[in-house]
């Protein structure tokens, strides 16, 4: 979901020249600055070469819940994939900017596990980073422009719910964003490179608007 909306937000930003996207499988888009490069296997990149040579910033959006899943493949995909994906753009763009989607209550000292890992996970980008590394730390998204979430429960949730998130966005301003605003909040951070690091909803949304 966050994905989709950074990919509209970038495909429409007139100072963006190219959009490359790294998968399994190509984005469901076709659009003339879009660039898919295909690997099948996200954890072995040796073979993209210098595809990820000349990138500005990498939006990592790629993200799973921990729900049902055990410790050790929550932290392969969090963890081992995150930081491969960082060190093989840092071998080919050592000046780009990274931002990962992290989410609100990222911690390594939370007794919740998926919040250390993801913890740990922005600390390691940070040191890698340390000028242009930046975690977004989220809480409730608001899905915008048709864009469709991949959970169910959170699909449920909108199909049920979603007449109450402009009550909510009113009443608590801080609590809510919107897909639009998480991409543009993206690019302005590549833009302007600014001081803070570790951003959460308030943030997000005072970036948007700059």
């Amino acid at each position: 979901m966050v994905g989709q909306g950074v990919l509209r937000e970038c495909l429409n930003a007139p100072d963006v020249s190219e959009v490359v996207s790294l998968g399994r499988s190509p984005l469901n888009a076709d659009h003339p600055k879009l660039r898919s490069i295909v690997v099948t296997d996200l954890f072995d990149l040796d073979g993209v070469g210098d595809g990820l040579a000349g990138i500005d910033a990498c939006f990592f959006c790629l993200g799973v819940s921990s729900v049902g899943m055990s410790a050790e493949t929550y932290e392969r995909i969090t963890y081992d994939l995150t930081l491969g994906v960082a060190d093989a753009l840092a071998a080919r763009s050592p000046g780009a900017t990274f931002v990962y989607v992290s989410g609100a209550g990222t911690s390594e000292t939370s007794r919740q596990r998926w919040a250390q890992v993801k913890g740990r996970t922005e600390r390691e980008l940070l040191e890698r980073f340390p000028q242009r590394g930046y975690m977004f730390r989220p809480g409730f998204i608001q899905p915008l422009h048709g864009i469709q979430p991949r959970s169910r429960f959170y699909r449920a949730l909108m199909a049920g719910g979603g007449w109450l998130i402009p009550l909510v966005r009113r009443a608590a301003p801080r609590q809510v964003v919107t897909t639009e605003e998480v991409g543009r909040a993206m690019l302005t951070v590549a833009r302007t490179n600014p001081p803070t690091h570790v951003v959460g909803n308030p943030e997000i949304a005072a970036l948007a608007r700059s």
